[in-house]
């Protein structure tokens, strides 16, 4: 009786996948238990190595280039964003957009749901009615254009599937939290937590996602 076993190269693959999302886990670990207990060295650390790990991790299941892109831009949004600036900010908010673009180019013609078009169409157009208002003057107009991107990430993910759409969501979300904050609105304890929370579920399910779509479930599995 023979046996088949896999390929040298794909065990290799397979265990380094397993190392990196294993790091990962680690770091957004690190990184909202800093956040948790104010230790602004935990996540002055841990934060620029989420999205370089979780980047790496796609790239051994086969991730497509536009995927990877989209991640480090996030990596590199990630890291102007630890920087006490004004001119980070924006730069940094650049570089999410540029993300945002990679997705979208990512997720291409594929049809979504009119109903669910609708929705974020509503939820966008009441938010920046009643944000951008509040927000300082010169952010105005970078929130709004980049808010558009934003929701047409979420509402694009969703023909990918469950986890993805859930994952454009959850960017949505988590983008928000940040401009509510910009705009002096009342906070959830500790912000940066559920900042940083919904920021890292909303990269890897939208990771997860598109594997899976793409490739189907054996690529996504460790």
């Amino acid at each position: 009786m023979s046996t088949t076993t896999a390929p040298p190269f794909a065990a290799t693959a397979s265990t380094a996948s397993r190392v990196l999302l294993g790091a990962f886990a680690v770091a957004a670990a690190v990184d909202l238990g800093s956040l948790l207990v104010g230790a602004e060295l935990g996540h002055v650390l841990a934060k620029p190595l989420l999205m370089t790990l979780l980047a790496a991790y796609a790239a051994t299941r086969g991730a497509p280039k536009l995927l990877t892109a989209a991640l480090l831009f996030g990596w590199g949004g990630d890291v102007l964003l630890l920087l006490d600036a004004d001119w980070a900010f924006l730069v940094g908010m650049g570089s999410f957009a540029a993300g945002h673009v990679c997705y979208l180019a990512l997720f291409g013609r594929r049809s979504t749901s009119t109903f669910l078009g609708l929705v974020y169409l509503g939820a966008l157009t009441t938010t920046l009615a009643s944000l951008v208002p509040d927000l300082p003057s010169d952010l105005r107009i970078p929130v709004a254009g980049y808010s558009l991107l934003l929701a047409a990430t979420a509402c694009k993910s969703s023909s990918l599937g469950r986890l993805a759409g859930l994952g454009g969501a959850l960017f949505l979300l988590s983008d928000t939290l940040i401009a509510t904050g910009i705009a002096g609105w009342p906070q959830l304890p500790v912000p940066d937590f559920w900042v940083m929370l919904t920021y890292i579920g909303a990269q890897y399910l939208l990771t997860t996602g598109v594997l899976r779509a793409m490739y189907g479930e054996r690529r996504t599995t460790v």
